[in-house]
């Protein structure tokens, strides 16, 4: 990284990219504002955003590559009004990929993030997070991923904890793989890899009866309900990001919180580690954790829903 006062440039890969405004504090500190000495959330600027865009490159890329994008941007920073911005503006670089995406009244441009460039260029616009389609560009209908989205009640892991492994043990029951990854707000996205034969429409009903079976079993402390009234303090087992045009937050993407979290892959034995919560990992370690692999062999082991949908309807009954 080059460059004098607020701008620099980026060499990323064979492109370099203009930072303009790279002491901009975009994460503020707030001290010790708790009082429980542990140092509060520390302050990150532009800059250091895209030092961990750049960083994590390596290990994000393969979740964003042909993936049409939502791209959340906070220009002012998290305490700042929040932009959901689907379309590519035309001022973006023409080697950034882009892609029409059909809707009712048109179409959509979405941004497609397939280099380091475009993913550097994207934190130079403060593009904080990157919510992903499920499917590619070649088969926009066809999702090869599947996301179960573990929504506790309140802030408690806990509760976390204990839904992703009963999913965890119910997905091993139909064969399917299957990896956590904390949101970096707070729950857990339990992500499973599909071939990619089956339409939107399909793989939501399987996700839905997935959730529906394991709500069944576990009454009083899981629900499918989309209603908050009708939750009560049981963590919702949300199956609404599996359809067209829906986003999930893509892994190692950084979250609009105090402290820069970072949605980050586990192990499933990570889970056992009582230290963990959602907001474990930000921008400043996060890219250890990338490093470690945690999704080794698993996204490679992709599935098509027949035969776990005949295992389901067995255990159904």
């Amino acid at each position: 990284m080059t460059g004098d006062g607020g701008t620099r440039k980026v060499r990323a890969g064979r492109r370099t990219v203009e930072v303009k405004r790279v002491d901009k504090v975009l994460f503020p500190g707030d001290g010790d504002g708790d009082g429980d000495g542990d140092g509060g959330a520390k302050e990150y600027t532009k800059g250091d955003l895209v030092d961990y865009y750049r960083s994590v490159a390596p290990f994000m890329l393969p979740h964003l590559r042909g993936r049409p994008l939502m791209l959340e941007r906070h220009p002012d920073g998290v305490d700042g009004p929040t932009f959901m911005q689907k379309n590519t503006p035309e001022h973006y670089p023409d080697w950034i990929t882009r892609v029409e995406v059909p809707k009712e009244d048109g179409t959509v441009c979405h941004t497609v993030c397939d280099d380091t460039a475009t993913l550097v260029h994207l934190a130079d616009q403060a593009c904080l997070t990157l919510h992903r389609w499920l499917s590619r560009t070649a088969h926009l209908d066809r999702p090869d991923r599947l996301v179960f989205d573990l929504d506790p009640a309140e802030d408690d892991f806990g509760q976390v904890r204990e839904a992703a492994g009963l999913l965890g043990e119910l997905l091993d029951a139909l064969k399917l793989p299957s990896a956590p990854m904390t949101t970096g707000s707070r729950g857990l996205h339990i992500v499973v890899p599909l071939t990619g034969r089956q339409d939107f429409d399909e793989v939501r009903a399987f996700a839905r009866d997935v959730a529906d079976t394991l709500a069944d079993a576990h009454p009083d402390r899981l629900t499918t309900a989309a209603r908050k009234k009708d939750r009560g303090d049981r963590l919702y087992l949300d199956v609404q990001r599996n359809a067209y045009a829906q986003t999930a937050v893509a892994p190692f993407t950084v979250r609009a919180r105090p402290g820069a979290p970072v949605a980050t892959p586990l192990t499933w034995d990570d889970l056992d580690d009582p230290a963990l919560d959602a907001r474990r990992w930000t921008i400043a370690d996060a890219v250890e954790q990338a490093r470690a692999n945690p999704w080794a062999g698993v996204m490679g082991r992709a599935r098509a829903l027949g035969p776990a949908r005949r295992r389901l309807e067995a255990l159904r009954g």
